[in-house]
């Protein structure tokens, strides 16, 4: 799409070595390159094992079903846990592939312009403003999500959050959906890496976690059968602890609401003093 602010990106020259584990994808994949010191880390549009990379989530998306879940590995499940708390966290695969819902249609009403989906699974979030006309890039390490979310006519790129992305500084909008602040198993670091992809004045939609909870653990990817990935770090944090994690990483906290069940955070960039906003210079979609 001409004027994204990811035209004419470079590939990066060197890779850091933050953790950079990535949502919705897993397994293991053929080796055709060395591992990088970092879990989760890939070189872009490269087939290189990881947590997120293959089977069983790959046949997941290519079936549009589960079940699939994460498992907890450490610590074990606190006591008298909730539903959907305890050693097998399930995967909403099936949302994931299908069109947006009335809860996405609204987060995507909040969207200004260029929007990046940070973890973009299979891409329904990335496709639905594409075709609504707003410029949008989904950034995934999963082959097999980046695929599909091609071919729903969404734009998406194989790349770590933590490694070099196009236009960082510029985007309007970064949506965080789907259990995404898990990513890297470090919430406050997550956050800060994206206030430096956030153009001044911009806002980050959060998806959080159902109720009161603060959780930093180590899961794999797991299917019915007990085919599975490679451990990694993840966080699980409800609106309260969200809350608290961005503040911390530097966002203002704008705006909180809940729809069926699954409760969001609008966070906020704050622009330097006499600088013009993301929407005021983007437009609102």
């Amino acid at each position: 799409m001409s004027g994204m602010p990811y035209d004419t990106d470079p590939a990066p020259a060197c890779r850091p070595t933050d953790p950079a584990p990535a949502r919705r994808s897993t397994g293991a994949a053929v080796r055709r390159r060395p591992r990088t010191a970092a879990a989760g880390r890939q070189e872009p549009d490269g087939p290189v094992a990881g947590p997120w990379i293959d089977d069983p989530y790959a046949h997941a998306l290519g079936t549009g079903r589960g079940p699939l879940y994460l498992r907890r590995l450490t610590p074990p499940a606190p006591p008298h846990a909730a539903a959907g708390e305890g050693r097998l966290l399930p995967l909403d695969v099936e949302r994931w592939c299908a069109a947006p819902d009335a809860v996405d249609t609204g987060v995507l009403d909040r969207c200004t312009g260029p929007v990046l989906d940070v973890g973009c699974g299979p891409g329904r979030l990335v496709a639905a403003l594409a075709a609504r006309g707003v410029r949008a890039l989904g950034v995934d390490v999963s082959p097999a999500a980046v695929a599909r979310t091609r071919r729903r006519g969404g734009t998406a790129l194989r790349r770590s959050v933590f490694d070099r992305l196009p236009g960082e500084g510029r985007w309007g909008t970064v949506l965080l959906m789907d259990g995404n602040v898990g990513i890297g198993g470090d919430p406050v670091a997550l956050l800060a890496r994206l206030r430096t992809v956030a153009a001044p004045g911009s806002r980050l939609l959060a998806e959080a976690a159902r109720g009161d909870v603060d959780e930093h653990l180590t899961v794999r990817v797991e299917d019915a059968h007990g085919r599975h990935g490679r451990p990694f770090p993840w966080a699980r944090l409800g609106a309260t602890a969200l809350r608290r994690a961005a503040e911390t990483a530097g966002w203002s906290v704008t705006d909180r609401w809940t729809a069926q069940e699954r409760p969001f955070l609008e966070l906020r960039r704050p622009p330097p003093p006499g600088r013009p906003t993301a929407a005021g210079r983007h437009g609102h979609p």
